[in-house]
């Protein structure tokens, strides 16, 4: 049996539904998404800085490469020819990044590795991408903060907000998942009945290599 990454949180269930892996960036993330995770269904597997390119790579590096060979090991079903969708441990990969440049890069190139390296999930819709919110809106006498992931849906709720009499209407951006409190880090970015999400495709990775690896279209 593989040894499982030392930085893997894992979880207590394998290989039934509901279970999955959540792929977020740095330490800091993954202790903050550890602590408002259901332990029982979600296990949590961080990032040190930005991924191989996975398209442009070599086999060979993509093996020597730490991050990419935690995922194939967390997963548990080999990874290449040898990937057998049967053996992963988890129903689903997320993953889980800042709504950032740097983490809209770092997801696209995990997205990429598994078109790569492992596009039967793919085929079969088993990773999703979390939308998480990239500001906060506050105002007096508000019962829970309004989180959001788009500038321009942001405005016209601040713009909506004013006209209704609101008072100390404020916009705070989040500095990172760590920065947003265990709340609305569960129900925004954690748990799967409240989060926005979407299950990536083929189409998806394939247009995201378009983007980041134009010349490496390839398998």
């Amino acid at each position: 049996m593989t040894e499982l990454p030392a930085k893997l949180k894992d979880c207590r269930s394998f290989y039934t539904d509901s279970t999955e892996l959540l792929i977020v960036e740095g330490d800091s993330a993954s202790d903050s998404v550890a602590s408002a995770r259901n332990a029982k269904l979600q296990a949590v597997l961080p990032i040190q800085g930005k991924p191989l390119n996975p398209i442009r790579a070599s086999r060979n590096k993509v093996a020597e490469n730490p991050f990419f060979q935690s995922i194939v090991d967390s997963i548990g079903a080999g990874w290449d020819s040898d990937f057998d969708i049967s053996k992963c441990r988890y129903e689903r990969v997320v993953l889980l990044f800042d709504p950032d440049a740097d983490g809209i890069h770092c997801s696209m190139l995990v997205l990429m590795f598994f078109y790569r390296w492992m596009r039967p999930l793919l085929e079969a819709g088993r990773v999703h991408l979390v939308r998480a919110p990239m500001f906060q809106i506050t105002y007096e006498e508000m019962t829970e903060p309004i989180c959001l992931d788009d500038e321009v849906a942001g405005a016209k709720e601040i713009q909506r907000l004013k006209s209704e009499g609101k008072t100390e209407v404020a916009k705070k951006p989040f500095r990172g998942l760590g920065s947003m409190g265990h709340g609305v880090l569960r129900q925004h970015c954690v748990n799967p009945q409240t989060r926005k999400s979407d299950v990536m495709s083929v189409a998806d990775a394939e247009a995201a290599i378009a983007v980041f690896s134009p010349v490496g279209k390839q398998r």
